[in-house]
């Protein structure tokens, strides 16, 4: 997991690169040119976080409807949604899963376009849809994803700037790897690793964008340590679960430069009321991250979180190489 998570920036920097930057490229052209009316996105574990930061990108960069699908109403219950003006995105690692695999099938069968975003671009998702894109990530150890989760992420956002036709954020996107590499390198995550050695429970939080880094970072927790993690948008922390919140709880929350980051203050003001145990993570976080564009924070944000998950796992005595009762691949119908 160690060497995965360090990859990353060499990964950010392959993707960028013509030989993977250009087959998105034109990817998105073929999208635009058929102009889909919203988009749906199909994923399991940490690819269901990628989409749900795709679906983000795509309201806010497209203003087009976005959401994620439920592959059991098409795999298990017989469903047939039209989908005859919608793109389908299907995000997966490896591109196994059953159950993705056949909703695109369906989807395709209505009309639908269909594109494949995965780590093995001879799959059988990615042969299902009509196009692909490969993620470029290379081999990936760990059974818990880190590298494959940021390339997904970082080629979803060059597919919904592309579709945007206003081309890829050029200055920011080409310091990423250099920015990353950055990140890697400050010693916090590890330095706070000693804070949740005995935890029984956590939550993570953030807003927006840095939702889906609050959800990846739960469960990279929970694959790695076992420690249970709860993840809520900041504004659903509000709405009750912020009743569990102590000083036993500890809590991470996200927090950006931007609309997000800004809606996070108030949350924060109330756990503070809590006295809860926070760890922040962001530009003037704890766990600092680069101030970003809030589109491409997710992209930092959640490598201190990786590296934070795997020193809580072996503070606790954990193999977070090997967890329990997992493997690569999850077939699920």
């Amino acid at each position: 997991m160690a060497a995965d998570i360090a990859e990353q920036p060499e990964v950010y920097a392959r993707l960028l690169e013509p030989a993977h930057a250009d087959p998105i490229a034109r990817v998105a052209a073929a999208i635009a040119e058929r102009g889909p009316r919203h988009i749906v996105l199909t994923a399991r574990g940490t690819s269901d976080h990628a989409a749900l930061y795709a679906a983000y990108l795509a309201e806010i960069r497209l203003g087009l409807p976005a959401g994620l699908a439920s592959p059991s109403a098409i795999t298990l219950f017989g469903a047939r949604p039209d989908l005859s003006q919608a793109l389908v995105i299907g995000v997966s690692q490896s591109g196994g899963s059953p159950d993705l695999t056949e909703v695109m099938r369906v989807a395709r069968e209505s009309g639908a376009l269909t594109l494949a975003v995965t780590n093995n671009p001879g799959s059988p998702l990615a042969e299902a849809a009509e196009l692909s894109i490969d993620v470029a990530a290379g081999h990936e150890r760990a059974v818990a994803a880190t590298k494959t989760y940021t390339a997904e992420l970082l080629a979803l956002l060059l597919l919904v700037e592309g579709v945007r036709g206003g081309g890829r954020p050029a200055a920011e996107l080409a310091a990423l790897p250099e920015l990353a590499a950055k990140v890697l390198a400050d010693p916090a995550p590890e330095a706070a690793a000693d804070r949740y050695r005995f935890a029984a429970r956590m939550v993570t939080t953030g807003r927006g964008y840095a939702y889906a880094t609050a959800r990846e970072a739960a469960l990279k927790l929970m694959e790695t340590s076992y420690l249970p993690a709860l993840a809520f948008s900041g504004a659903d922390l509000l709405h009750g679960p912020l009743a569990m919140t102590d000083p036993d709880v500890p809590v991470l929350a996200v927090v950006g430069s931007g609309p997000g980051g800004q809606a996070m203050r108030d949350v924060l003001e109330r756990l503070g009321e809590r006295r809860a145990d926070v760890l922040t993570v962001g530009a003037a976080g704890e766990l600092a991250v680069p101030d970003v564009d809030e589109r491409i924070a997710p992209l930092l944000d959640i490598l201190p979180l990786q590296r934070l998950a795997l020193a809580v796992a072996r503070a606790r005595g954990e193999d977070p190489d090997a967890p329990r009762g997992l493997k690569k691949v999850t077939a699920t119908l």
